[in-house]
């Protein structure tokens, strides 16, 4: 038999309460709460990058939910996000029996986070600004923690990605209503979300150059699965789903007398779908710390991305990636690619020009390219993009709150408590 939950009501005034938060707890400095669709042990992507920079000066409490196929009841765990020493991330367990029914879910993700908000190692998340990466969330929690803003960060068009729910449009129009500030992670992503939100900013990926570069360093070793590869070798990490053009990925192992090697978790797509062939080798998921090597590794870096709805607004995280690990890099005709990148990777049109364009650039070195390719790395910094994103919050909770109106807090927010 299912329990029934708290009431609406009974929420505010349980997460409002002295015994939940007391005034010890307050000393935090904007506490976020983060709710995303994907988990923090994927692979290392835009909310891992932004957030545990963020957690550098604030609070973050990442909250991810999973289906627990064994479960009678709701529960939750949480603990120190991996690859960090300041992001908690929580996660919340939903009984498969449950998961249809999606009023109830709503709920019980609400009940478990509130319930979890009350840990000792968690109180410090009182009113705080709730981060959106899950559309699917704003039902659940908009209005329910005594936030003090709503940030929508769009990394992606979720909604044209395969299994996406049927409400996720619906969700999404609500998000962009209450949202306080949306930040988009792709121009083209940008242009569609401003028209429903005035606040919206394009802020596209970041890279960890100072991470990549060791691809430049003589010290780091090849890996040992792809030491004696024959060369040259064409090279992608990433999840490999539904946007990647698994017939190109073929023919490029076809033609070359080289090797091609994907690396990264499957998703959405059966491995035994996967092409076959003795030049292509599936590795699977590889540490992020490891990425670097591979592309020492890589003689041309790609993004075989097939051109489908799932990838009309992606702006791939790896280009910048691979421009700061000094890889010559090729790409299908990605529009974000096209308007940002067109003068530092190679973009194809067709299949062949894809195949054609990864032998030329894994027979001739182009020195002044790659110099390109660093500096725009070096201009990219995830830094940078934390700052003027933090730059936009103060703006926003000023208004929000004219009481709260500092000039410092735009330069300096995690000094305002």
């Amino acid at each position: 038999m299912i329990k029934p939950l708290l009431s609406s009501s009974r929420l505010l005034e349980y997460i409002a309460g002295a015994k939940l938060f007391p005034t010890a707890a307050l000393h935090s400095r904007f506490p976020i709460v983060a709710h995303s669709h994907l988990s923090w042990d994927n692979v290392w992507q835009r909310p891992q990058q932004l957030l545990s920079r963020v957690a550098q000066r604030h609070a973050v409490l990442f909250v991810e939910t999973h289906v627990d196929e064994t479960a009678e009841e709701g529960r939750y765990e949480y603990g120190i996000a991996a690859g960090t020493r300041e992001v908690f991330q929580l996660k919340i367990m939903i009984p498969r029996k449950v998961w249809p029914m999606g009023d109830y879910v709503d709920q019980l993700r609400r009940h478990l986070v509130i319930k979890a908000l009350g840990e000792p190692r968690l109180l410090k998340f009182h009113r705080p600004i709730q981060w959106f990466y899950d559309p699917m969330a704003v039902i659940s929690f908009s209005g329910f923690l005594n936030e003090r803003l709503t940030v929508y960060d769009c990394m992606d068009q979720l909604s044209q990605f395969k299994g996406a729910p049927s409400e996720l449009d619906a969700r999404e129009s609500e998000l962009l209503r209450v949202a306080d500030v949306v930040f988009c992670g792709g121009d083209k992503l940008h242009k569609a979300k401003s028209r429903f939100n005035s606040n919206a900013h394009f802020y596209g990926c970041g890279v960890d150059m100072e991470h990549f570069s060791g691809a430049l360093d003589g010290a780091t070793p090849l890996p040992e699965d792809v030491r004696n590869l024959p060369r040259p070798i064409f090279g992608y990490y990433g999840v490999v789903d539904e946007r990647l053009d698994y017939a190109l990925i073929q023919s490029l192992a076809e033609r070359t007398t080289g090797s091609v090697v994907i690396i990264g978790p499957t998703a959405k797509v059966e491995e035994s779908s996967l092409p076959r062939h003795r030049n292509l080798h599936w590795l699977g998921r590889r540490p992020y710390a490891e990425l670097p090597a591979y592309a020492k590794a890589f003689d041309v870096c790609l993004m075989p991305f097939e051109l489908n709805e799932a990838t009309e607004y992606i702006n791939p995280t790896k280009a910048l990636e691979y421009l700061a690990a000094g890889r010559p890099v090729v790409s299908t005709a990605i529009a974000d690619v096209v308007t940002h990148f067109a003068d530092v990777v190679r973009i194809s049109r067709t299949s062949e020009q894809f195949i054609e364009l990864c032998e030329y650039e894994a027979g001739s070195l182009n020195p002044r390219k790659q110099k390109a390719g660093l500096r725009r790395a070096r201009a990219s910094s995830w830094e940078g993009i934390v700052s003027e994103m933090e730059s936009h919050i103060g703006t926003a909770l000023n208004r929000s709150d004219p009481a709260r109106a500092n000039p410092a807090y735009a330069m300096h927010p995690a000094e305002i408590t």
